[in-house]
């Protein structure tokens, strides 16, 4: 896939890799395989790898609801959600940089051409 910018790409994939590996280990340490779950961190790492415009900007609000939705739980078991906090604000970094980190913004700027 077409990049604008190199640096962008090996972020966005960084973060792609980062979103199946944290998929698998929440599996892991769950005790059970949600097809779902993978299904979408393969979605979102595969549409990160595009640099298509506005994936960024999804998956950034993606990311940032699932830590919404989950945050609560993860403040009532403290200690023993204390990875999932970990993990929360990983998330939360990710999703800024995702909006915020001029390389991968650059990254961001193909258009989706159906031809």
């Amino acid at each position: 896939m077409r990049t604008n910018n190199e640096t962008g790409k090996k972020y966005a994939l960084f973060i792609g890799a980062y979103l199946l590996v944290k998929t698998i280990l929440n599996m892991i340490i769950g005790g059970e395989f949600v097809f779902a779950e993978l299904l979408l961190a393969v979605i979102m790492s595969i549409a990160l790898y595009t640099g298509i415009k506005y994936v960024n900007t999804t998956v950034a609000v993606i990311m940032m609801i699932i830590v919404i939705v989950n945050f609560d739980d993860n403040i009532i078991n403290l200690p023993g959600s204390f990875i999932y906090l970990i993990e929360a604000a990983i998330d939360t970094g990710c999703a800024a940089a995702l909006l915020f980190q001029s390389d991968l913004k650059e990254h961001f700027t193909n258009n989706l051409d159906i031809n």
